[in-house]
């Protein structure tokens, strides 16, 4: 169903996604295609924004901090695994690998990767401030709008 502190969510963590990843662009200091890197994150924000935080909106403040970061979290896992698995499948049509296990076994070592690059602190605080704000604001709209 949908409701105020669902969008709201969504919002702040679409925002929140899009911004990490033009941080991590600017991080990575590569010639590299990023293809559709932005967008996906966007779209992936958004999602974890109106799943995650906004549909456990209205347990108190205390639990938005805790809803906040869950969803970050849940945005920071869900865009490495989609960009692994990604690398993996054009690595895949290029007959990198040798078998599927192997193929398999490359997402985590790409995911592991990837995840080196949000370590700076730039990100890291992105990341962190639009987790949170996005919890208490979901919470302050729960309140609100009801």
């Amino acid at each position: 169903m949908p409701t105020a502190a669902r969008l709201v969510a969504a919002l702040i963590l679409a925002a929140t996604g899009f911004l990490a990843s033009e941080i991590v662009k600017s991080v990575i200091e590569q010639e590299m295609d990023f293809g559709w890197l932005t967008l996906i994150n966007t779209v992936l924000g958004a999602l974890c924004g109106w799943i995650v935080v906004g549909s456990r909106a209205g347990r108190g403040y205390s639990a938005a901090i805790g809803n906040g970061l869950t969803g970050g979290a849940a945005l920071v896992f869900w865009a490495l695994f989609l960009q692994a698995v990604n690398e993996m499948v054009r690595l895949s049509l290029r007959r990198v690998y040798d078998g599927p296990m192997e193929a398999i076994a490359a997402v985590f070592e790409l995911l592991v990767e990837y995840g080196a690059y949000l370590l700076d602190g730039q990100v890291i605080w992105t990341l962190l401030a639009g987790a949170l704000l996005s919890g208490l604001v979901a919470e302050f709209a729960s309140r609100r709008w009801r």
